[in-house]
């Protein structure tokens, strides 16, 4: 069961990357996981992949690949050749896309951890019906979490409503990444689906992923310590019990 330090992952939505470096150098020893994602990676590539890995983070790549199945699993050759620990598919973009993905992963990164992510944190009940989805957020998380699994993903990302429910189906095995994390009496913003870092934990989250919070802080390091804070103390007791049980 991982520990606070390497169960957080801080979300590295900034615009430049001497703001993610003097980040990090700030918090220091603090964080051992960075996510990466469409913001960064669009405007700096696998570069900033490779100086991240650099200087010992452990790497989420959270591009939420969707295509058709052979432009998904060429991303994926691709993107082998790269530091990536983690990367994110989109679930809905179907079992022969995930099928593929994984196959390619098999082929070139056997040790890369692929994820299908399935409902935004972004996105709820009326959102869905809005694009033609009669499912609740929920049932439509959990269609795609079994999708993903079946198809040979190593795990999900997911909002903390469904993690409870998942990881009694799923078991210990499965890698839960958790976004939409806000600390009590924050800012939710877009984000519609949310918990905070003590809920995720005790619900199962393998990972939790942490931005704003700490990004848009006063004191970023002191926001982290808190963060770190709760996961350990609020979180740790609950979680093992439902490893236990699952």
């Amino acid at each position: 069961m991982a520990n606070e330090p390497t169960s957080t992952i801080l979300a590295l939505d900034l615009d430049e990357r001497e703001q993610a470096f003097q980040l990090l150098e700030h918090l220091g020893t603090s964080i051992r996981w960075v996510k990466i994602g469409l913001r960064l990676f669009t405007r700096y590539g696998p570069e900033i992949i490779e100086e991240c890995a650099h200087q010992g983070y452990a790497i989420f790549l959270d591009l939420k690949l969707h295509d058709i199945p052979r432009t998904v699993a060429t991303a994926v050759e691709s993107l082998a050749a790269y530091p990536i620990d983690m990367l994110t598919l989109h679930a809905c973009g179907g079992a022969e896309m995930l099928r593929q993905a994984c196959a390619a992963r098999g082929r070139y990164a056997p040790s890369l951890k692929l994820l299908g992510a399935t409902v935004l944190t972004s996105m709820d009940t009326a959102d869905l019906a809005s694009i033609g989805i009669r499912d609740t957020a929920q049932q439509q998380s959990l269609r795609l979490a079994r999708l993903a699994i079946q198809s040979g993903c190593d795990g999900l990302v997911c909002s903390a409503q469904e993690l409870s429910c998942l990881r009694k189906e799923l078991g210990p095995a499965s890698i839960l990444v958790t976004p939409g994390i806000r600390p009590a009496q924050a800012d939710t913003r877009e984000q519609k689906r949310i918990a905070t870092p003590a809920e995720a934990m005790r619900r199962g989250a393998t990972y939790i992923v942490v931005g704003r919070p700490i990004l848009e802080a006063e004191d970023p390091l002191l926001a982290t310590q808190k963060i770190l804070e709760q996961v350990r103390t609020k979180g740790a007791k609950k979680r093992k019990e439902l490893y236990d049980e699952s």
